[in-house]
């Protein structure tokens, strides 16, 4: 019974991390659940023994991801210490920029078709944000409102900045784009210290920081 227990939960895994790569690179209207199933290698009966609709398996990706962008800044912060904003923003605005669209973060992929979904799975959205912001909030200096409003900032520019970077067909621009966004996002740190070159840890984290 612990087997097939176990057998039962990688099939899910398995339809879940094909269904949030499908979902970033096409969208939520991009496929159906058919195309879903495909993709995952199974039947459109077994999607259905693990999920009750596309909706539902569209949810369980959005929760997963923005998780492993929250696990992902814990990661660096414990491994660059008070040196993790400057790697996390060098990171964000270099590989999650470049990287392919169903490998890319959650939070830039997924959040324009969570503003267009029903109130359950922005409410469920929004714990998991909320989540990202105290994560990154932990990290930074000051009073616990300051912390908080620097994070909210510090994510939403690097999230805005991935977004255009990747919507022009431009090279030029988009490292425009970037080299912009990455300049105003480092200008906070230190007081006008001088950024140092981005860290390199080796450590790898899906959706989240270091890769």
């Amino acid at each position: 019974m612990a087997h097939r227990a176990g057998q039962k939960e990688q099939g899910r895994a398995k339809i879940l991390h094909s269904a949030a790569r499908g979902f970033r690179s096409r969208g939520f209207g991009g496929l159906g659940v058919d195309g879903l199933a495909k993709d995952a290698a199974v039947t459109s009966g077994a999607f259905y023994a693990h999920f009750k609709s596309k909706a539902d398996a569209f949810r369980e990706v959005v929760i997963a991801g923005l998780d492993d962008l929250k696990r992902g800044i814990e990661q660096t912060r414990e491994q660059l210490g008070n040196r993790w904003r400057e790697g996390f923003i060098h990171f964000y605005m270099g590989d999650r920029r470049t990287c392919d669209l169903a490998d890319s973060c959650a939070l830039q992929s997924l959040s324009a078709e969570v503003a267009r979904a029903d109130d359950e799975l922005k409410q469920a959205y929004e714990v998991e944000l909320q989540a990202i912001i105290d994560a990154m909030a932990a990290g930074l200096e000051g009073k616990p409102k300051a912390r908080r409003e620097e994070a909210i900032a510090l994510l939403a520019l690097l999230v805005g900045g991935v977004t255009l970077a990747r919507a022009v067909q431009d090279p030029a621009t988009s490292n425009d784009i970037a080299a912009a966004v990455r300049k105003a996002a480092l200008a906070g740190l230190a007081h006008g210290k001088q950024p140092s070159p981005p860290a390199r840890t080796g450590h790898s984290v899906h959706d989240g920081v270091a890769e």
